[in-house]
């Protein structure tokens, strides 16, 4: 069992400052986006990222907590639960986009998903759909560049699957593993990776969802908005942007900011 000192060791890896921003996040986010209702469905009244980023936002509280008492194997499992979710969010909004139309505007597919008649295709499916896309052809060759993303994938199947004895004990914190730090900090890094492909996709596909409330804000109070604030970023994107995608991924920053009009600074 680890030792009290350990243990006040382990909780204080970077990790768990990570996903607690990861999760406010994700929290603000799903707000933030929620006036934009879903072109595509006849389910008017709500935006399905607004509740996939809720999802998402509970999934890494369950990862943290999960961290917190040392299983660290179960973190991996919902890493790639989380995985799993990035790409059907980029996924859907990739398929509306194709198949809505003035002549189609109910997209049968992703319509059926949402009132639980059909499900999404499988992960591979869904995976290759994104890769072959025409407009994201600039972003998957920058993605693409190494094998990181099929690595965190063996990774977290490794562990969902304890195709290694080790990834069994490293899900007992009484155990002593010799790595156990090591796969702490190789996690952490795969965390702020697959946070960097998910916002990377969105930010690249739904540039208004980085859009300030301030444009909206001034019409609610019968305001003349300032020129150009529709293309104003909120400031949390903004900071999240400078903080984790151009420290981490300059190259993804910079062709983001190639392909938007809104305002990045």
């Amino acid at each position: 069992m680890m030792k009290i000192d350990e243990l006040a060791h382990y909780r204080k890896h970077q990790v768990f400052e990570e996903l607690e921003r990861y999760v406010h996040f994700y929290e603000t986010f799903a707000t933030a986006v929620a006036t934009f209702v879903t072109i595509g469905t006849n389910q008017y009244i709500f935006n399905i990222d607004s509740y996939l980023y809720s999802s998402i936002q509970g999934t890494l509280e369950s990862i943290r907590n999960i961290l917190w008492n040392g299983k660290i194997s179960d973190a991996y499992t919902l890493l790639r639960k989380y995985y799993d979710s990035a790409i059907v969010n980029v996924y859907i909004n990739l398929y509306l986009r194709d198949h809505c139309s003035i002549e189609n505007f109910v997209v049968d597919k992703v319509n059926d998903w949402l009132k639980n008649n059909r499900k999404l295709p499988e992960y591979k499916e869904m995976v290759r759909y994104i890769k072959k896309h025409a407009e994201l052809a600039p972003i998957n060759r920058l993605f693409e560049q190494d094998n990181r993303y099929q690595a965190i994938r063996d990774r977290c199947n490794d562990h969902t699957h304890y195709n290694c004895f080790d990834n069994i004990l490293l899900n007992i914190s009484e155990v002593f593993v010799q790595n156990r730090s090591l796969t702490l900090d190789r996690l952490g890094v795969d965390l702020t990776d697959l946070f960097i492909l998910h916002l990377s996709y969105i930010f690249f596909l739904n540039a208004h969802y980085m859009s300030s409330s301030d444009y909206v804000d001034h019409l609610e109070c019968g305001m003349t908005p300032p020129s150009d604030s529709e293309y104003w970023v909120a400031p949390f994107v903004q900071e999240t942007f400078d903080e984790i995608l151009k420290k981490h991924r300059p190259d993804l920053a910079d062709l983001i900011k190639a392909n938007t009009s809104m305002h990045l600074a």
